[in-house]
């Protein structure tokens, strides 16, 4: 047991601040091994940076802490990421010596300045363009892995599946040959307990020998890739590179990156899924909605990786002094850094207990690290992750969990169940009555997954004209559950008709129905397809996907007055704030403006809620509203809210110019980004500060394509600059703003632009927190 950092010379011994919850405090044990988000809510709630006397580190459980500490990798040092956890005895450590042990920095610990020059020189077969050749085989792996087991009625996915197939992939990734693939199994579980794990001191040796054999073996496949590196894989491409930058990539180093990229590329990704199948079996509903839909599956990776991934835990070194979460850490001290409880922050991810493969924001989960050390092969775990899970919720939809008690390898770090059995009626196989389910293919998205994908289905239970031409749904979840919660302002996106036609429609129901949700459609000759769909083939009965609810339209609900304005259509999302105004006691006036009153939604419905605080203007009655002189005067405290036609949209800008910043704030739903135009468009660079990255974006690309082809994760949804999905945060740089979601007060300072449109103004260089 370490000894308590604390001056206690100076302090009475019962003023010790290690509490007796950090004392007790075991990773090694069942409680973090079984869950170390559920084992750690404590910390999270009363002690979120703690000391732990048995480990000898401090323990970070927050979200944005730990977010911070891979931010900044100077004063969070790596080098202590693949220290072994346990000190080995002399006896083990002299069996490592005979095997010539000499495992040096590789891409997870080593410090700048020699960590970011080598990822930039090895990073190329790690981006989306070049993962893509690799999808193939992976497929025809687990086809044929499957193959040997569809007709049993009962498998142990681990063994069966999930455990081969993650290492013949890295393998193939790697470039060596799939020969000794019992010895590589057997080294890298020994290479995991000897790095992150406890063994007893009768097992160190035995440990040690796996680990010294390993080592050799690595070294003797590198041997015979230098004797004709050229051809794909990952550890050819190194030795290649090397002779380009002699100095940046060194033998010691390949050969030190050899053995980690087998354990990096294999185990994670084998664990990893084993942890997603067992979590989506214990939740039937998701299970069968992802078999149903499978283009929620690489949302549904997302969510499995942030609920229960494989990495549990990283460890880092402070270099100097620091101060996390208001506890002074002196330098010197070694940190665990508890990314599975991050991922469980009801600070960051709302109901984050809750198990949701539509969560909206789960691809912002730290599993795969942050910053300049965030995990280079997350997309080839990515891609694997979707090919298993599509190939289970084809071929085996039945399949259920067996009565089964789950086992780890203890460790801090890694984790994963060492066996996963699941059975099945081998008769219901669907492949047996429709053979074709085996040549239908979903496409795997290589990156972060877009919220497009991300739907869940709604049943039409009731259709009610509103006015002319404006009809209103009422939406319902086809198992008759609660639909999520939403707040005025938000809108859902509907597939008209097929994913490529989605249409936004702002909510305008009342927030406390749990059970419905409800749209109004104008049906606009002039429009883009959406509404004529809706009013032409939409029946009550019918099966509707949704994406949402989202919300880029918040109501302030601190305001001290409100000035709601609605123009046709527009009405929706005002109603809604209206209604909460009213139920909030805030002092509010409603303008509702219309050509005729046929023609405008709702109003006998506004009039008995809303009396004398609604103003009605019909231009086809010569009551047009005056924008001009209703906001002439500006008002402190009081905040307008406005949905409705460009026209008017403008008119109130114009109106509102002598009015206090971002006192007015507005809803499009129309973009006014055009295709982009290489010959009006200038070049620029963006460096990413927390990556450690430049990259350059071409005159006929976007930030956010440039982002993702250098494997930048970034999450986006209309990429018209309408939702706000792809925000990213600017640090220098002049920004052009071409979207309409940022206000003027947040285009003037400058601190945030929409990566989808939005670009540096002419062709300077700009600098982001990526």
């Amino acid at each position: 047991m370490a000894t308590c950092p604390f001056p206690h010379a100076a302090v009475a011994a019962s003023a010790c601040p290690v509490s007796a919850q950090a004392i007790a405090f075991d990773p090694f044990g069942d409680g973090y091994q079984q869950d170390p988000p559920e084992y750690l809510r404590w910390a999270r709630e009363q002690e979120p940076t703690f000391f732990s006397p048995q480990l000898g580190y401090w323990v970070v459980t927050r979200f944005d802490a730990i977010k911070a500490i891979f931010r900044d990798n100077i004063t969070f040092s790596p080098s202590i990421a693949l220290e072994k956890i346990t000190p080995t005895g002399p006896e083990a450590n002299a069996v490592l010596a005979s095997y010539g042990y000499a495992m040096n920095r590789t891409l997870v610990n080593e410090d700048e300045p020699a960590h970011m020059p080598r990822r930039r020189v090895l990073m190329e077969p790690f981006t989306p363009e070049a993962l893509k050749a690799h999808e193939p085989m992976v497929r025809e792996l687990t086809r044929q892995y499957v193959d040997r087991f569809i007709n049993d009625g009962r498998a142990d996915l681990v063994d069966q599946l999930l455990w081969e197939v993650p290492l013949t992939v890295a393998l193939h990734f790697l470039g060596v040959p799939e020969e000794d693939m019992d010895a590589l199994r057997r080294y890298s579980i020994a290479h995991t307990v000897n790095t992150w794990g406890r063994p007893k001191p009768e097992e160190q040796v035995a440990v040690a020998h796996a680990v010294g054999n390993f080592w050799q073996l690595a070294g003797q496949i590198l041997a015979k890739m230098r004797l004709d590196p050229s051809g794909p894989g990952w550890m050819k491409y190194g030795i290649r590179q090397q002779q380009l930058h002699p100095e940046v990539v060194t033998d010691s180093y390949l050969h030190s990156m050899m053995m980690a990229g087998i354990v990096a590329a294999h185990e994670t990704t084998a664990n990893a899924t084993a942890n997603a199948m067992k979590l989506l079996l214990q939740h039937p509903r998701a299970w069968k909605d992802i078999c149903e839909d499978p283009s929620l599956i690489p949302n549904a990776v997302e969510e499995c990786l942030r609920h229960n991934g494989s990495v549990a835990a990283w460890r880092r070194l402070a270099t100097t002094d620091v101060v996390i979460d208001g506890i002074a850490i002196p330098a010197g001290s070694k940190l665990l850094i508890v990314t599975s409880s991050a991922n469980h922050d009801e600070r960051h991810f709302a109901d984050a207990d809750l198990f949701d493969i539509r969560r909206d924001n789960a691809s912002e989960h730290l599993t795969f690290g942050y910053g300049a050390h965030q995990c280079m092969g997350k997309n080839l775990a990515r891609m694997e992750m979707q090919i298993f899970l599509e190939e289970f919720t084809r071929r085996l939809p039945h399949m259920v969990l067996a009565e089964q008690t789950f086992s780890y390898v203890p460790n801090t770090s890694f984790r994963g169940p060492e066996h996963l059995w699941v059975e099945w009626d081998a008769a219901l196989n669907p492949e047996r009555n429709t053979p074709e389910v085996l040549r239908t293919q979903q496409p795997v998205r290589i990156g972060e997954p877009s919220k497009h994908a991300i739907t869940r289905p709604v049943i039409v239970e009731a259709i009610t004209p509103l006015a002319e031409g404006i009809i209103k749904l009422r939406l319902v979840a086809p198992d008759g559950q609660a639909l999520p919660r939403w707040a005025p302002g938000a809108h859902i996106d509907v597939e008209c008709g097929s994913a490529e036609l989605s249409r936004q429609y702002s909510l305008c129901g009342d927030p406390a129905d749990e059970r419905a949700l409800e749209i109004a459609v104008l049906r606009e000759a002039e429009g883009r397809g959406g509404s004529a769909w809706v009013h032409g083939q939409v029946k009550v009965g019918d099966r509707l996907k949704i994406r949402g609810p989202r919300n880029h339209f918040r109501l302030d609900e601190s305001a001290a007055r409100l000035m709601l304005i609605a123009g046709g259509i527009g009405i929706t999302p005002v109603s809604a704030m209206a209604r909460r105004a009213r139920a909030l006691g805030i002092e509010y006036q409603l303008h509702y403006c219309g050509r005729s009153r046929a023609g405008m939604a709702m109003l006998d419905e506004l009039a008995a809620l809303h009396g004398g605080r609604l103003h009605v203007h019909v231009s086809g009655e010569g009551s047009r509203l005056d924008l001009q002189a209703l906001l002439a005067t500006p008002e402190a405290g009081t905040q307008i809210y406005a949905c409705g036609p460009v026209s008017m949209l403008d008119a109130l800008a114009q109106a509102t110019a002598a009015w206090p910043e971002d006192a007015l704030r507005v809803e499009h739903f129309v973009s006014t980004v055009g295709s982009l135009d290489p010959a009006k468009e200038q070049a620029f660079e963006v460096e990413l500060k927390d990556s450690g990255f430049t990259i350059p974006v071409r005159a006929d690309q976007t930030l956010l394509a440039a982002l993702r082809a250098a494997n930048v994760d970034i999450q986006s949804d209309c990429e018209e600059g309408l939702c706000g999905s792809c925000e990213v945060s600017v640090i220098s740089g002049q920004v052009d703003h071409r979207d309409v979601v940022l206000t003027r007060a947040e285009r003037e300072a400058n601190r945030q632009m929409m990566s989808c449109c939005s670009r540096a103004c002419g062709g300077q260089k700009l600098v982001l927190e990526l």
